[in-house]
């Protein structure tokens, strides 16, 4: 039978594996997801952001 020290060794092993775990499927499938969606966020605000400077130079006077 192992001992307490010896369980908790193993636990320990188990629970650092799983947390590269969770790390690896963070940095291969969500990180670069976060990336390619803001990033397509990010071209359609500066799209209605020029749509919006567009239409203020419009109904400026003088312009």
């Amino acid at each position: 039978m192992a001992s307490f020290d010896e369980n908790v060794r193993r636990w320990q092993l188990q629970a650092e594996a799983e947390v590269q775990r969770l790390i690896r499927q963070m940095n291969d499938e969500v990180v670069p997801t976060i990336r390619r969606e803001g990033a397509q966020a990010l071209h359609q605000l500066a799209q209605e952001l020029r749509k919006l400077a567009e239409k203020i130079d419009r109904s400026t006077p003088g312009q």
